[in-house]
């Protein structure tokens, strides 16, 4: 199978570098990197993935000129009708645009987009609605922060949202990623709410990915953004209809295969850690669970997280790329579970 990833930012090169290690056992024949805004200081980057085997591609005359005698870069109309899976990874509603391009290409067997490509295709997070996408064509990888919201959900009700009574969520963004600058801000700034009932989006996208699978949660949600450039942290709320102990959450917590737990308070420390033992410098979890630091009061769970937002979504990712193009869900479970494995610290 013929792959594109189209952006080759934070998202794009961390996906192209866990798709290329796992290429023989993702079924991957050629990887193909498109990018179409290219400035002289890129090229250093895509040298390290041509050297990786990754060809990479462009649309814009502007970037093949200017990389003619650095790399062996294609055009990509040359190339996009042997393409038969895209990962867009472009932002600010650029996949969207993308998406009718993609209709008309006649041997694609499916695509995904991230997080904020809402409307691209269906909804999706692993763990949260595998069934749901199975050989859909479109699919939108739901945001970082949205993927938090849904693992603290799935793991403490057990897997079973009849026993929610309503949760709050808090996130805390960093306004950055660590190698970017330009939203960076210098001081913290409150999200406007954008539904008067339920918040910000990530609750709203966290209950219209759940009604895929004919739910309809209560939840509400709010952000703030802070001048940091390494981690979001999340705040959760949760009220049951039952009470739970302390020591059921924290079995809970180990039963998600998703995510993981830390008795570290610092993001700098958990990044940290990432960087020094994560697969490419990067966490995967869905979200870091502060374990020591939950308050059960009556029916409701109180706690904080980190969400590792340069990686938490990568294998949802990989998950949708699999549930889209295969019959066979025993190899799919199997694949997972081999990537999950080596991509997921457990304790951090």
């Amino acid at each position: 199978m013929n792959i594109l990833i189209n952006g080759v930012g934070n998202i794009g090169t961390t996906l192209l570098n866990i798709l290329n290690e796992y290429r023989e056992l993702l079924g991957i024949k050629e990887i193909y990197a498109k990018k179409n805004t290219l400035k002289s200081w890129d090229i250093s980057d895509l040298k390290f993935l041509e050297k990786k085997n990754i060809k990479i591609c462009t649309e814009s005359k502007d970037a093949l000129d200017l990389c003619e005698n650095e790399l062996n870069i294609v055009d990509y109309n040359d190339i996009k009708d042997n393409i038969d899976y895209i990962f867009d990874t472009t932002a600010n509603k650029m996949g969207i645009r993308n998406l009718e391009e993609y209709k008309k290409m006649k041997r694609l067997k499916g695509a995904s987009a991230q997080g904020s490509e809402k409307g691209f295709g269906v909804p999706y997070a692993l763990g949260s609605n595998d069934s749901r996408i199975k050989k859909e064509k479109y699919v939108n990888i739901v945001s970082c922060n949205t993927h938090a919201t849904l693992a603290v959900l799935k793991t403490f009700t057990g897997n079973n949202l009849e026993n929610l009574e309503e949760a709050d969520f808090v996130v805390v963004r960093r306004s950055e990623d660590i190698g970017n600058h330009e939203r960076l801000i210098t001081a913290n700034v409150v999200a406007r709410h954008l539904d008067e009932n339920i918040g910000t989006h990530h609750a709203i996208d966290a209950i219209d990915l759940l009604k895929t699978m004919g739910l309809s949660p209560k939840l509400t949600s709010s952000d703030v953004t802070t001048p940091s450039q390494l981690m979001h942290t999340f705040r959760f709320n949760i009220e049951l209809k039952e009470s739970r102990t302390i020591e059921e959450l924290k079995r809970m917590i180990n039963r998600n295969k998703n995510i993981s737990i830390t008795n570290k308070f610092d993001t700098n420390k958990v990044f940290e850690l990432g960087r020094r033992y994560g697969k490419s410098g990067r966490l995967y979890s869905h979200i870091i669970i502060i374990e020591n630091n939950l308050l059960l009061i009556e029916k409701n769970i109180m706690g904080w997280g980190m969400i590792p937002q340069e990686g938490n979504t990568i294998l949802s990712t990989i998950s949708a790329f699999l549930l889209q193009t295969t019959d066979d869900y025993d190899k799919y479970e199997n694949i997972i579970e081999i990537i999950r494995k080596d991509l997921i610290i457990n304790e951090i």
